[in-house]
């Protein structure tokens, strides 16, 4: 059972001792990578592992508790660890690829995950974002590793042993093995994935180590062991051995490339070269801390720093970079598009349906260079491979729906990122908006239709994607486009493009065509203009994604006005807004056969029929900013933060996706979220820190206040910025990154005057200040 980490101290006097010494800790030492762990496939507390790893970084090391090939490699209840891998996995429904892992053991040597798996406990194991480390009882050895982008050091700490060995585990899926005692290598490649690569596919690699080996042998599919120096197969292995004193540490320095080893090796000197382990984990946690000191909060409440931290940890891992740097210190990427070498730089391992939401408008607000260079990536990816990812894994892989990389493009652009090819992208937007021919076909023959949009013919004749022509999840897709062709109105618009900024804005109107005014909820509509039936608005997926009818009638963040408008006005919103809290958690899994995660995530944490734990309905809480109710908002945000997120094992409401769901978090303890694409704006919640401070692009710093905050005090009673009374329920990017002060004043009951007047709502494409 999962527990808090917080620390409880026997004495008041030891209490504040603790506060004040968890007040001084760096703040990459509140991460708790082991957030979100305690997961399995029928429920999930965010469905992460604990990443070793450093921003962005093309490589991440974990241990393993589970079998090679199943998406859960690590699970808190798990009592046993088979080795530590490096990985490249953003999601256990994407699974892994490139995968190797090195164990540490002593004794009888046994090379199968299972037989050589050791037990450990959480009390001797020790997890950072920079490095980790474990004790492994079965051979009382201490295993560790700390990361670069594309390398890492392990150190393992052995006892008094003629038979102590590491292991290198190639894993199923196409391996080779080759030991150098000369040069105490081993090297190689592994070639396991699960779609969304090219024949060629490798990820070559390279393990140094500090040691001599006194023996030394490679494996072959079943295990089998043999003095071999060389082995190649389905799953291969190798083994290296030593003569051992008591506390003897033997390194090794392990780099990897999916261009060649020579590349790999280009890797290790460049990132690692002479440094020793300490010091390799010092520039890592340098790295992170860095980062850190950019957003800064502060707090009495240790706990909602530590998952602040551990949030910020997430969002700042994807998407990986995909691209090395050549002997003439060229940028460089291999494509899992077209299977060559192109220069440039290149992204993978990221969900758009997921991110689109919070994690890029993050990266535009705050990372504005970063996010240029991934949308350069974009451009790369589109030209090799004619399309623009959307569930990119490390290619294109045939899961989730929508055209969602047009809001982050756009998102992007309209908030100033620049660095990138914007022409070509959106000659691709617009692609995606005029055909689904060509897209992708995968190595079975299907067609990838989670690239580009499915029945995008439907949707531009009709304004909808018809429920009764096979393609499923229609309503959830139609609802999508229109918000992606709003991205794409707003585009064309800053590029000069006048008629198709028109076209797509009228495009972005096509939500209205699936709202059902008797029912007062969107719902799949038939080819000939009919209503599909039956209408069950609590029938998971079916015409939705992931969720229902209650939680994608919220899908229309380009137009809040305009949907509030179709329900009745802005009262009758926010009655059907509160309805969304006060509805019983009953549901239809009929469409999938059995209730899936999402579903159980809802209905166990009372809060009605609100679905926090996944995607599109996270931003639902903020909509009563729009209609003139933003206390609600205020506490509902508060509501979420203290319920559903903990710094624990079971810290997060369901599957943390690629940093989405810590996205939400750390938005809103800021204070404010981003609900529409590509205007600049965010809207306001309840700050949950009394004092932040932002170190914005070119380094003007943002200071934000939170005056009475508490956990009683969740209600705004007023505002300023820069000393100047604010009383709109937004922000814009552009003063945000101009710096200042940002002051609140919190309470315990609503003032239900801040905030409310009609013209100082955000923007609405319905509203007539939209143009502001």
């Amino acid at each position: 059972m999962a527990t808090s980490i917080a620390l409880v101290a026997p004495a008041p006097l030891l209490a504040q001792s603790a506060s004040a010494r968890d007040q001084a800790t760096p703040s990459v030492d509140l991460v708790n990578p082991l957030m979100g762990t305690d997961s399995d496939y029928t429920l999930s507390y965010g469905n992460t592992y604990p990443a070793v790893a450093v921003p962005w970084g093309m490589n991440f090391w974990t241990p393993v508790t589970g079998k090679a090939g199943s998406g859960w490699g690590y699970t808190y209840d798990a009592n046993k660890i088979n080795g530590i891998k490096q990985t490249h996995q953003p999601s256990p429904w994407m699974n892994d690829y490139a995968a190797f892992s090195l164990m540490a053991t002593t004794g009888a040597l046994k090379v199968k995950e299972d037989e050589r798996a050791s037990w450990y406990s959480h009390k001797a194991e020790e997890s950072r974002p920079y490095s980790y480390k474990v004790y492994l009882a079965d051979y009382d050895v201490t295993a560790e590793v700390a990361p670069t982008e594309r390398a890492a050091q392990f150190r393992f700490t052995f006892p008094e042993s003629d038979d102590a060995h590491i292991i290198l585990d190639g894993y199923a899926g196409g391996s080779m093995v080759s030991i150098d005692p000369v040069r105490r290598r081993i090297t190689g490649y592994v070639r396991n994935n699960h779609g969304g690569v090219p024949d060629n596919f490798h990820n070559f690699f390279v393990a140094e180590f500090d040691h001599d080996f006194t023996v030394s042998r490679t494996w072959d599919d079943n295990g089998q062991l043999a003095a071999t120096p060389v082995r190649e197969g389905d799953h291969v292995g190798a083994v290296v051995s030593f003569r051992t004193r008591k506390g003897e540490q033997v390194g090794v320095k392990v780099a990897s490339s999916f261009i060649s080893l020579d590349q790999a090796e280009r890797n290790l000197r460049s990132e690692i070269g002479g440094d020793g382990f300490d010091a390799t984990r010092a520039k890592a946690k340098a790295v992170w801390q860095r980062e850190f000191d950019r957003v800064q909060v502060s707090d009495p409440d240790v706990d909602n720093r530590r998952i602040f931290y551990s949030a910020l940890y997430r969002m700042l891992q994807f998407p990986r970079m995909f691209h090395e740097v050549d002997a003439q210190r060229q940028t460089v990427h291999y494509s899992p598009y077209d299977g060559k070498v192109h220069p440039g730089v290149l992204y993978t391992d990221n969900g758009f349906w997921d991110t689109w939401r919070a994690v890029f408008p993050f990266f535009a607000l705050m990372y504005p260079e970063r996010d240029g260079e991934i949308m350069q990536g974009l451009v790369n990816t589109y030209k090799e491979s004619g399309w623009l990812p959307e569930w990119a894994s490390p290619g294109h892989r045939n899961v989730m729906i929508g055209s969602n990389s047009a809001n982050l493009i756009a998102d992007a652009y309209l908030n100033g990122v620049r660095g990138f090819d914007v022409e070509t992208l959106y000659e691709a937007m617009v692609k995606n908006a005029t055909t689904s021919q060509g897209r992708p076909v995968d190595k079975k023959g299907n067609v990838v239709n989670a690239v580009g949009r499915e029945g995008v013919e439907f949707y531009n004749r009709l304004g909808y994607v018809p429920y009764d022509v096979g393609i499923n999840e229609n309503a959830a897709r139609t609802l999508e486009y229109a918000t992606a062709d709003f991205s794409l109105s707003r585009l064309a618009a800053a590029l000069g493009k006048t008629e198709d900024a028109k076209l797509y804005a009228t495009r972005a109107q096509n939500y209205r065509k699936l709202y059902d005014a008797q029912s007062g909820w969107m719902r799949g509509r038939n080819k000939d203009g009919s209503w599909s039936t039956p209408f069950n608005p609590y029938k998971w997926g079916d015409a939705f994604t992931e969720g229902n009818a209650l939680h994608y009638s919220w899908s229309v963040m380009q137009d809040v006005q305009g949907l509030a408008d179709l329900m009745g006005g802005d009262a009758a919103f926010v009655k059907r807004l509160d309805s969304i809290f006060t509805t019983p958690p009953i549901f239809d899994d009929s469409y999938y056969g059995q209730t899936i995660h999402e579903i159980r995530e809802m209905q166990i944490v009372d809060m009605g029929q609100y679905a926090h734990g996944n995607q599109p309905i996270q931003h639902m809480t903020y909509l009563y900013d729009w209609a003139g109710a933003p206390w609600k908002t205020q506490y509902h945000v508060r509501d979420v933060m203290k319920k559903l997120y903990s710094p624990a094992p079971d810290g997060y409401p369901g599957d943390e996706d690629n940093g989405q769901t810590s996205a939400w978090y750390v938005f809103s303890a800021l204070g404010f979220y981003p609900v529409t694409p590509a205007v600049g704006q965010y809207a306001i919640g309840s700050p949950l820190f009394r004092n932040v401070r932002l170190t914005m692009p070119g380094g003007k710093v943002l200071q934000i206040e939170a005056a009475n905050n508490g956990p009683g005090n969740v209600y705004i009673q007023s505002a300023t910025f820069n000393g100047k009374a604010y009383d709109k329920p937004w922000l814009s990017r552009a003063a945000l990154q101009q710096g200042g002060t940002l002051r609140f004043v919190m309470g315990a009951t609503p003032n239900r005057s801040w905030g409310t007047a009609k013209a100082n709502a955000p923007f609405s494409m319905s509203a007539p200040t939209a143009a502001r």
